[in-house]
């Protein structure tokens, strides 16, 4: 087969993939999908309850960051990024935008090919850690899980086996830390993982083949909106020119920074007025998750409010993630469908659409309650894959019947034994069912070519 040829075919894959997982979750939700499996899955959590309505109130301010100090290290420059000059940083002019509805059609772009190398598996004999009655086939692909409290990257398979890990004994050079890892996802071709370091105030780039860190932006331990500075950076993915984009929450921002030049090539928001008034002001933004059409979905923590922004600072619309205290990485699994977790306790994961209508709702009570989840993404299937990051477990809830039908990680017991987690609070599948591969849109037009 041509190299033309393949790289034509494993477009089509990505974006056929991307589009059954939307199709799948809004099926399901819709009533209209078929099983998520062949059989039953046997259920790990009793049903959930749907909470009574009440008013909830707005988050006052910045959400608490748990101190912590690291030196500074010196890391060699990302090999995918751009060498050419920054452009000054651009600041959108103070508006009062107006919230319209979305185009009749959204743009689409030729999807990037997502790397199709991911073989890593687990040794041969090797056991599985899964929680009892955990069904390996909901999954489609191994998973990547920022282990936060415990400082690292794991990537386990369906079955529960470690298969990849970051850092391994040497994988650090002298001087360098990887400190409380709290998101990670690929980078579009799949070669690289960036993890952000939330409440460490630093970004890093992982070479994936190498297990060394190629890329890296902020000052470890040290916080600040200047060059080279940002403070709690969020959900950092990267484009196709190597740079990456970033919510940066307690300076109000949302950014594009790149690791070589370690400078901001552009902005959304003015730094440090943390008000809801987009495109001009952001409260809190905890997430800037691109969607299949070009555009951003920015998640606020002060207020409660989802944003859909385009390059250009147009706002779509913005809305209330209903009866949700603390809203969490919103993304995008369909036409007017947004998924949102609830980063409280007990916490809950919340489907909803542009008028901020509950189009389904998972709020178990009791002992199967969530604690503070941060993260939810949709599965092929239709299923949904939630970090229950104060539980210390992964888990994936099939919507159908409101049961956790696949856990890794042992319910409120914190370790780092194999099966066990502490406090996971990011997650995504490995290529080609990777988040970036299925948003090639928004991560390449904002980025530039590569």
């Amino acid at each position: 087969m041509s190299p033309d040829r393949y790289l034509r075919r494993r477009t089509v894959v990505v974006a056929v993939t991307t589009a059954a997982a939307a199709a799948a979750v809004v099926g399901v939700l819709s009533g209209t999908s078929a099983s998520s499996t062949t059989s039953t899955p046997r259920a790990l959590a009793a049903n959930s309850a749907a909470p009574v309505a009440k008013s909830v109130a707005p988050v006052a301010g910045s959400p608490t960051s748990i101190a912590s100090s690291s030196t500074s290290s010196q890391t060699a420059s990302l090999p995918s990024a751009s060498a050419a000059a920054s452009p000054a940083v651009v600041v959108p002019a103070v508006v009062v935008p107006a919230v319209v509805s979305p185009v009749a059609s959204s743009p689409t772009a030729t999807p990037t090919v997502a790397n199709p190398s991911w073989t890593a598996v687990a040794p041969a004999g090797s056991a599985g850690f899964l929680q009892p009655g955990s069904d390996p086939s909901v999954l489609p692909a191994a998973l990547l899980i920022a282990d936060k409290r415990n400082n690292q990257l794991i990537v386990v398979d369906p079955q529960g086996r470690l298969v990849w890990q970051f850092p391994r004994p040497g994988d650090l050079a002298a001087g360098q830390t990887f400190l409380i890892p709290d998101d990670a996802f690929f980078s579009p071709d799949g070669k690289y993982i960036v993890a952000t370091e939330e409440d460490n105030f630093a970004i890093r780039v992982i070479d994936v083949a190498t297990h060394r860190i190629v890329g890296s932006y902020g000052h470890p331990g040290v916080h600040g909106s200047g060059p080279g500075y940002v403070w709690n950076p969020d959900d950092a993915m990267m484009l196709a020119n190597g740079d990456l984009v970033t919510a940066d929450i307690k300076n109000c921002r949302v950014v594009v920074v790149s690791p070589t030049a370690q400078t901001v090539t552009r902005q959304f928001g003015i730094t440090g007025h943390c008000t809801h008034n987009p495109p001009s002001t952001f409260g809190s933004p905890n997430g800037a998750f691109p969607t299949t059409a070009g555009h951003y979905l920015v998640t606020e923590i002060n207020g409660d409010w989802v944003d859909e922004i385009d390059l250009a600072g147009h706002v779509y619309w913005a809305t209330h993630p209903p009866q949700v205290r603390y809203p969490s990485d919103t993304n995008e699994i369909g036409p007017d469908r947004y998924l949102t977790v609830d980063y409280s306790s007990p916490g809950q994961v919340v489907v909803f659409n542009q008028a901020g209508q509950t189009l389904w709702r998972y709020a178990p009570t009791g002992s199967d309650r969530l604690n503070h989840p941060s993260l939810a993404l949709p599965l092929p299937n239709g299923d949904i894959i939630v970090t229950d990051d104060l539980n210390d477990r992964v888990i994936v809830v099939d919507p159908r019947t409101n049961t956790i039908v696949w856990q890794y990680g042992h319910t409120g017991v914190r370790g780092i034994a194999p099966g066990y987690l502490n406090i996971p609070d990011g997650l995504d599948l490995v290529p080609p069912y990777s988040f970036a591969a299925g948003h090639p849109a928004a991560l390449g037009a904002l980025g530039g070519p590569s």
